[in-house]
C-alpha cells in the first residue's frame, strides 16, 4: 500500500494549519492600535549602564538633555491642545506634566542641612517619581534628605521602555546610593521602593552583601513589591524577538493606550517591560538562594513590606515564598492588606487565597512578624492591624481609626502609594481641580465606547489606609 496519500493528507493538514495561523496573525496585527510618535521615537539621551557617568550630577545633566530631546522630538511635533484635551504629550492639555508646579517625571532631591538619615525612593514600572512623592515629602519633613530617582526608561515617553534593561536601572540605583552615602557621611541609608522599584531595592541590598565596596543599606520599605511575576512574562522576549525579525513595531507592545491621559505614568506597556520584570525577579531569587546557602542572608537589611492580598500586577505569594520565608530572623515584617470581609463578595471573587495561605504555612518557625490589616469583625467596615510575632501562633490586635470606603472590596497593586487626598488619584482629592483627576473616575454609558476601559475605571487608585502605612514606615525608619 502506497504511503503517498497519507503523506499528502498530512501535508495538506499542515499547510491548512500554517495558513490559519498566518491569517490569524495578520488579523491580530491589523487590530492592534496604531502607534504614535511617543511610541516610535527613540530618545538616545537616556542613561544606560554603558554610559560614561558615575555621579548624580552627571546623571542629572544627562537627564536635562533627555528632557530637552523629549520636548524637541515629541512635544514640538504634536498639535496644540484644546480646552478639554487629555493627552500628556500635547502642551497645555489637562494631562500636561508642565501644569504642575514641579514636573514629577524628573528626579527630585529634598535636602536637609543636618539630616537624620538619607533615603532613596524608587518608583515602579511605567511610573515616575510622582508615585512616591507623598512619602518622600513626609520623610523629608521628619528630618531625612530624600532622593526620588527617575529610573531609566521612565518619565519621558513610552518608547523609553522598548530597549531599557534592568541592568540600566540597577546601574542608576548604584549612582544614587553612592551619592547619598557620600553626602550622608555615615548617616543611615534607607531605600523605599514601589513595585519594580522594590525589586531594584532588594536587588541592590543583595548585591551589597556580595560586594562590600557598595554603600550598605540599613533598612528597606517595600510597597507592592515585585518579587515574582506571572510565568507568561518569561515568554515576552519571544514576542519582542519576533517583532524585530519581522520588522513589525506593533509586536514590541503588549498594550497601546489610545490616549496617554496620565501625566506621570505611561498607559502603554512595552513587551520589554515584561522581559525585564521576569529577568530581575529571577535574578533576585537566584541571589536569595545563593546567599541563604552561604549564611550571608543573615546580614540582609531589615525589611518592612506592604502588599495587597489581591494583586493583578505581581504574584503576591512570591513575596512570601521567595523572600520572607528565606530570611533568617532579623526584625523583618510583612504587612498584608486583606479583602473587605464586610463586603461579602468572597463568592464572586475569581482570586483564591490558597497559594498565599500555603506560602505562609510553608515554614514551621516563621522568622518575621506577620501583620494583616483586616475588618474588626465580619459586620464592621472598621479595621484593625492583627500581628503575629516571629514563631508565635497567637496574635495581638490594634484597632485603627480607619475604615473601608463604601463599595470597595480590596486594595490594588497601584493603590498603595497614593493617599486619599492625592490630587490625581485620590478619592477625596485636594488642591486645584483644573487638571486630570482619576481617583473616582466611573463613567456610565454603553460598553466599548470609551478609550478608558471599564476595568481601568473600576480599579482602586488610592489607599484608604495610606496614613497608617506612612506612619508605620516613618516609625520603622526611626524618623517618628
Amino acid at each position: 500500500m502506497s504511503l503517498w496519500p497519507v503523506v499528502r493528507f498530512c501535508l495538506a493538514c499542515l499547510l491548512g494549519v500554517v495558513f490559519t495561523l498566518i491569517v490569524g496573525f495578520a488579523l491580530y496585527i491589523g487590530r492592534l492600535p496604531e502607534l504614535q510618535i511617543w511610541h516610535t521615537t527613540p530618545l538616545d539621551e537616556e542613561f544606560t549602564e554603558r554610559a560614561d557617568i558615575s555621579t548624580l550630577t552627571e546623571y542629572l545633566d544627562l537627564e536635562q538633555r533627555l528632557f530637552a530631546q523629549l520636548d524637541r522630538e515629541i512635544y514640538q511635533r504634536t498639535p496644540p491642545a484644546g480646552p478639554t484635551t487629555l493627552n500628556r504629550f500635547q502642551r497645555d492639555s489637562l494631562a500636561d506634566p508642565a501644569r504642575w508646579p514641579r514636573n514629577w517625571n524628573r528626579t527630585f532631591l529634598l535636602e536637609t542641612r543636618s539630616p537624620r538619615a538619607m533615603v532613596l525612593l524608587l518608583h515602579g514600572l511605567t511610573d515616575a517619581p510622582y508615585s512616591l512623592r507623598q512619602m518622600g515629602e513626609r520623610l523629608h519633613a521628619a528630618g531625612a534628605t530624600v532622593l526620588g530617582l527617575r529610573i531609566p526608561g521612565h518619565g519621558t515617553a513610552p518608547s523609553g521602555l522598548v530597549s531599557v534593561s534592568w541592568q540600566d536601572m540597577a546601574a542608576a540605583v548604584r549612582i544614587a546610593t553612592a551619592h547619598l552615602a557620600a553626602e550622608g557621611a555615615g548617616r543611615p541609608l534607607y531605600i523605599v521602593g514601589y513595585s519594580n522599584g522594590a525589586a531594584l531595592a532588594v536587588h541592590y541590598a543583595l548585591a551589597a552583601l556580595e560586594e562590600p565596596t557598595l554603600p550598605q543599606v540599613e533598612k528597606l520599605v517595600l510597597i507592592s513589591p515585585e518579587i515574582g511575576v506571572a510565568p507568561a512574562a518569561a515568554l515576552a522576549i519571544w514576542q519582542a524577538r519576533l517583532g524585530d525579525l519581522l520588522g513589525i513595531e506593533k509586536l514590541q507592545w503588549n498594550g497601546v493606550a489610545a490616549l496617554e491621559y496620565e501625566p506621570f505614568k505611561y498607559g502603554s506597556f512595552a513587551v520589554n517591560g515584561g522581559v525585564l520584570s521576569h529577568e530581575i525577579t529571577a535574578e533576585i531569587r537566584r541571589r536569595v538562594r545563593s546567599l541563604a546557602g552561604s549564611g550571608a542572608l543573615a546580614r540582609m537589611p531589615r525589611i518592612l513590606s506592604f502588599s495587597s492580598l489581591i494583586d493583578a500586577t505581581v504574584e503576591a505569594p512570591d513575596l512570601v515564598e521567595h523572600l520572607y520565608n528565606q530570611l533568617p530572623a532579623g526584625g523583618h515584617e510583612l504587612v498584608l492588606f486583606d479583602v473587605n470581609r464586610q463586603a461579602g463578595i468572597e463568592h464572586l471573587l475569581s482570586w483564591k487565597p490558597d497559594r498565599m495561605i500555603k506560602a505562609l504555612r510553608a515554614v514551621e518557625d516563621r522568622t518575621y512578624t506577620l501583620t494583616v490589616v483586616t475588618n474588626r469583625s465580619a459586620d464592621s467596615s472598621r479595621i484593625e492591624a492583627r500581628s503575629w510575632l516571629p514563631g508565635e501562633q497567637e496574635s495581638a490586635s490594634i484597632p485603627l481609626d480607619l475604615e473601608w470606603p463604601e463599595s470597595t472590596y480590596s486594595l490594588s497593586h497601584v493603590a498603595l502609594p497614593f493617599p486619599p487626598d492625592d490630587s490625581i488619584y485620590g478619592g477625596y482629592p485636594g488642591g486645584p481641580g483644573s487638571s486630570v483627576r482619576l481617583g473616582n473616575l466611573a463613567l456610565r454609558g454603553e460598553r466599548g465606547a470609551l478609550v478608558i476601559g471599564a476595568s481601568t475605571q473600576l480599579r482602586l487608585r488610592w489607599n484608604p489606609f495610606y496614613s497608617w502605612m506612612e506612619d508605620r514606615s516613618v516609625e520603622f525608619l526611626q524618623l517618628d
